[in-house]
């Protein structure tokens, strides 16, 4: 099943309630929030108090990506801010089995996340365990990056592994994602897709860029 995520990262700040309830009146399957704390990437964006002031009467999963160190210290506050989802990063964990498992004790799904130069190996051992791989299809760290082409072999990698041992784990794209190019993502066997500008900037409005990157992907 396609589902899509729109990064709220490409949301106008200045309108950030009604750009995701736009985005929940488009069927979005998911909220995206890209967490940064300008350590583990070069930008900083939002925390918990952010989703916690959305969660009201906002009927949305909240997928949300923890591109920062020491995530372990903040699972429990996004959880309790209203996070469905929660995707770590392994470079930054010492005990990266530990913190998948502190994930789902707070009953949120959990993710891992595999930059460009993370190999699927450094994960391999706990794909039994998680509810999502996130292949990053940029660098992390900003919006608005093109895709890199290179990643796909892993998308395929990934979804074989988990043909060939029935896991359940979704494989998720995150990075230069548009209508242009999702199909070739997702045959290559990716099922969630994170889209931020070509989303936000479809001519028709949000709701638009989320079915016509579905009808693509489909």
């Amino acid at each position: 099943m396609i589902k899509i995520s729109p990064s709220m990262l490409a949301a106008d700040f200045g309108a950030f309630r009604q750009s995701a309830d736009a985005l929940v009146a488009g069927k979005a399957d998911y909220l995206h929030f890209d967490v940064m704390d300008g350590r583990y990437v070069p930008n900083i964006t939002f925390g918990p108090e952010l989703l916690r002031a959305l969660r009201p009467g906002m009927d949305a999963k909240f997928d949300t990506h923890l591109m920062i160190l020491e995530p372990d210290r903040y699972i429990a506050d996004f959880v309790a801010a209203g996070s469905y989802m929660i995707t770590v990063h392994p470079e930054v964990c010492y005990h990266i089995h530990r913190v998948v498992h502190q994930i789902k004790e707070t009953g949120a799904k959990a993710g891992l996340a595999l930059n460009p130069g993370t190999p699927i190996e450094a994960i391999e051992c706990l794909l039994p365990d998680i509810d999502r791989v996130l292949v990053m299809t940029v660098n992390p760290g900003f919006g608005g990056q093109k895709f890199i082409e290179s990643t796909l072999p892993k998308i395929t990698a990934l979804r074989e592994r988990a043909r060939r041992d029935n896991l359940s784990f979704e494989i998720a794209v995150d990075g230069g994602i548009s209508a242009a190019n999702v199909a070739r993502v997702a045959q290559a066997g990716a099922d969630v897709f994170i889209a931020g500008s070509s989303v936000f900037a479809h001519p028709d409005g949000p709701a638009a860029g989320i079915a016509a990157i579905r009808a693509a992907a489909e």
